[in-house]
């Protein structure tokens, strides 16, 4: 079947007919590099990676074009950097170093190209020039602004009028813009923070030229898919259409704008303040990259996700089933319906529905069954490791050793029959929240590990 994907630009699924199929080309808004990624920084980094592998498998590896930026200049940067008193760049290459080793472990395949905003200053200032040009951007206070009101059609993707978006949305007011909406393309820099000489003076690009800027540079003026959380189309992919269209006389940047949706935390929003914030490294510590990757990849990606502890315990048995069907057997046919799920809007949950169905033949003896098993489930990007591999992960949690657990088990003995309960119960807690359980029977006290 044809590869089918929801356009958010139209609300309607479409089949996919790529500009040019030798050269298929796909952009996704990448990281902020400031701080950790959270896991729900990782949702869309997993989601757009299972299409990069659909579309080399439909298209060939050397035919498709995967696009994925770093921001490493930004007004949370240069705070975070301040905070922490070291150098910007220091911040910038540490967190995206960590970024990196986070969702390779995600078994995430690097990106075709991978710019940086500071590596490409001299092609958004080229934009914003074009834009004044064409009568898109004005020069207000030592800022470049986008006039909104040059583009009568502003709003599209988000279906959203202009008051309706003035009303929605936190507009900076300041006497130098036209209006409120108009957003930033350059702004001045203090001695003290990142700058680049410009027409206008010592600067820094605003947050969307980057984008329009890095998607020309390394796709061309229109390419096939944009991609990123639904976070982001208002106002980003949204200023990024206005900025490059205005840029280009009206070329469309992409033909397909995909979105993944939000991602909760037990059932609620996550934050900071609610204590329910997790990032890639702190889960990656508890769990194999891989289970968190099947993890995201059970619910639809156009769809609200709830990350739960039980979700993932989940997928670590899934997997735990899988390789042990699997280790000893090398890929064999793809299975055509985890395929056609795929290709019908990227439709992980039925996708791995196919994948449990190989799993129960191969379950009962059939190892053509097992290496399909194995084939399919790596287009989702599933059975990278080896089965030996798999097997030896542990959780950071058995960093503590045997003699170790051992001793803390003694303890809890001495504690019972001194009746300090209290320090008993706190030795059982200790180790429980290391993932440590105590069993006690009638010959004593034993322990395993659950996660």
């Amino acid at each position: 079947m044809p590869l089918t994907l929801y356009n958010t630009a139209t609300k309607r699924k479409e089949e996919f007919r790529p500009l040019d199929p030798m050269n298929v080309r796909m952009y996704v808004c990448g990281p902020t590099v400031y701080d950790f990624a959270h896991i729900g920084n990782a949702r869309p980094v997993i989601v757009f990676d299972v299409l990069f592998r659909l579309l080399r498998h439909l298209y060939g590896e050397s035919h498709v074009k995967y696009v994925r930026n770093i921001t490493d200049v930004d007004d949370k940067i240069n705070a975070r950097a301040k905070e922490r008193g070291i150098n910007i760049r220091t911040l910038t290459e540490e967190t995206a170093k960590q970024f990196h080793d986070d969702i390779a472990a995600l078994s995430v395949l690097p990106p075709t190209h991978e710019p940086r905003a500071t590596d490409n200053i001299k092609e958004m200032v080229a934009m914003v020039t074009s834009l004044i040009d064409a009568g898109h951007a004005y020069v207000g206070d030592g800022h470049v602004l986008y006039d909104v009101s040059s583009k009568p059609d502003y709003g599209k993707l988000a279906r959203r009028s202009l008051d309706e978006m003035i009303s929605g949305a936190r507009v900076e007011v300041a006497p130098y813009k036209k209006n409120p909406m108009d957003f930033v393309l350059w702004k001045p820099s203090s001695p003290d923070l990142p700058g680049w000489d410009s027409p206008w003076g010592r600067g820094r690009p605003g947050w969307h030229i980057e984008c329009s800027a890095m998607s020309e540079r390394y796709l061309g003026k229109t390419f096939d898919i944009h991609g990123g959380g639904i976070d982001l189309v208002f106002p980003h992919h949204e200023n990024e259409i206005a900025q490059s269209e205005g840029a280009h006389h009206g070329a469309p940047l992409a033909n397909i704008w995909m979105h993944n949706g939000f991602l909760q935390v037990e059932g609620e929003k996550m934050a900071k303040s609610a204590g329910n914030f997790v990032t890639i490294n702190e889960l990656l510590r508890d769990w194999p990259g891989e289970a968190v990757r099947l993890t995201m990849l059970m619910a639809h990606y156009r769809q609200p996700i709830n990350w739960t502890v039980e979700g993932m315990r989940e997928s670590k048995r899934i997997l735990d089933h899988w390789y042990e069907l699997t280790g000893d057997v090398e890929p064999g046919m793809f299975c055509a319906d985890t395929l056609g799920a795929l290709e019908d809007d990227l439709n992980t949950p039925l996708a791995i529905s196919a994948l449990h169905d190989l799993r129960n033949a191969a379950a009962h003896g059939s190892k053509g069954a097992a290496a399909s098993l194995k084939a399919s489930a790596g287009l989702l990007g599933l059975l990278q490791m080896s089965r030996p591999s798999w097997k030896a992960w542990r959780p950071a949690s058995m960093s503590l050793d045997e003699a170790a657990i051992g001793r803390e088990i003694a303890a809890r003995l001495a504690a019972r029959k001194a009746k300090d309960f209290k320090e008993a119960d706190r030795i059982r807690d200790d180790l429980a929240a290391k993932g440590i359980v105590l069993k006690d029977g009638p010959t004593g006290t034993t322990w395993e590990v659950k996660r």
